[in-house]
């Protein structure tokens, strides 16, 4: 008899999935066209001239300013 694999809620929430990394050389802010920057921990791309955090869903930039969270003052 075999053991069943654990179930990702058994695990507790999943580890972020990674974006790869040749995406990450070629994407740009759809607003300023600017770099991004990668924040793991948050699964978010950076953009600090617009001031927007665009998110990465199942490891897939969504890359529209609709979709984008407004950095704060701090970030």
């Amino acid at each position: 008899m075999t053991e069943a694999a654990p179930h990702a809620d058994d695990l507790g929430s999943p580890p972020p999935l990674d974006v790869d990394p040749r995406l990450l050389e070629v994407l740009v802010c759809p607003v300023t066209r600017s770099p991004l920057t990668y924040d793991r921990a948050r699964q978010e791309l950076i953009s600090r001239p617009a001031r927007l955090a665009y998110p990465i869903r199942d490891g897939v930039p969504i890359m529209l300013p609709e979709e984008a969270r407004t950095l704060d003052e701090g970030e």
